[in-house]
């Protein structure tokens, strides 16, 4: 039978089957290449022959071995006189603290009282009042005040004034009052803050 002449698209699918294979086929022997299995293994240095210190020993077994029995017999120096199971965990306590000395030692001295040469009298209480702002009446400054707790009206005082009839203002100042009791006692400067 006389050969056909294959058509164009034929001949081209036959090329691409063709580069396909021939393309796997590189991939294949690139990976078996680099693939760390492949690589042939060197036998290990310490393989052949014997070592050198098995080869001692060997022939010093043969000729003098010196065993002393008698020393395996005697018990282990110290184990006489330890006290402890290693089967148990237990921490022994600590030795009791050495007796204090008893020192008779004069009684406490009672504090001052009132009357006495070195008695100083104790500082009066905080001031229970927050300025929260100051204002302008007529021709005089005054400062607003209000309990610390927030409750009750607030009240007004001026400079030299007594506010709630137990406290003197005694100068308004830009960010601060000083304030103290009608006594003269007890001095504070209490800062302006807004409610």
């Amino acid at each position: 039978m006389p050969p056909t002449e294959a058509s164009p698209s034929t001949v081209k699918r036959r090329q691409i089957v063709l580069l396909s294979i021939l393309g796997v086929v590189l991939v294949g022997a690139v990976m078996y290449a680099m693939w760390p299995a492949a690589v042939p293994k060197g036998r290990p240095s310490n393989s052949s022959g014997r070592r050198p210190q098995q080869t001692q020993a060997t022939s010093g077994a043969r000729g003098s071995l010196d065993v002393r029995l008698d020393d395996l017999k005697q018990p282990p120096p110290g184990a006489a006189d330890v006290k402890r199971n290693p089967f148990r965990f237990y921490v022994p306590p600590p030795p009791p603290p050495p007796p204090r000395p008893v020192i008779n030692a004069p009684p406490p001295k009672p504090p001052p009282q009132p009357g006495d040469r070195d008695y100083v009298p104790p500082p009066p209480p905080p001031i229970p009042l927050k300025c929260i702002g100051t204002a302008q009446q007529g021709t005089k400054k005054v400062a607003i005040f209000v309990n610390s707790d927030g409750k009750g009206m607030p009240v007004w005082a001026a400079e030299g004034e007594l506010v709630l009839g137990q406290y003197r203002l005694v100068k308004i100042q830009v960010e601060s009052v000083v304030m103290e009791y009608p006594d003269g006692r007890g001095r504070q400067t209490i800062p302006i803050r807004g409610q």
